[in-house]
C-alpha cells in the first residue's frame, strides 16, 4: 500500500479570519485518520510554468484509501465547506514511491 501526498495550493484567502477557523478547526481530523502535516509555508518560488500560490500545505496519509476516508468524512464535511466558503484552493492527490 503506498503512501498518499495531498498538495494543497491556496490562491487566494477572501476572509482570513473563516479561513484561521478552518485551519484550527481542521487540523484534529487529519490526525484522526492517520495523516499529518509535511508543509505548509508561503515562501515557494516557482521556477518553471505558472503556479499561483499563497500558501503550500503537503500532507502524509498511509494511503489513498484512508486520504479519500478523511476527505469526505462527516468530521471534515463542515471545515471544508468552510474553506471552500473563505478561498481559492486546488488540491492533488498522489502517491508516494
Amino acid at each position: 500500500m503506498a503512501t498518499a501526498y495531498c498538495i494543497v495550493n491556496i490562491v487566494k484567502i477572501y476572509d482570513q479570519e473563516k479561513f484561521e477557523q478552518y485551519v484550527t478547526g481542521h487540523t484534529p481530523t487529519i490526525t484522526q485518520y492517520g495523516g499529518r502535516f509535511l508543509v505548509k509555508g508561503n515562501r515557494g518560488e516557482v521556477l518553471e510554468g505558472v503556479w499561483p500560490a499563497n500558501l503550500i500545505v503537503v500532507h502524509e496519509f498511509p494511503s489513498i484509501e484512508q486520504f479519500r476516508a478523511w476527505y469526505s468524512s462527516e468530521e471534515y464535511r463542515p471545515w471544508k465547506e468552510l474553506r471552500q466558503s473563505c478561498a481559492d484552493v486546488n488540491v492533488i492527490l498522489t502517491e508516494g514511491c
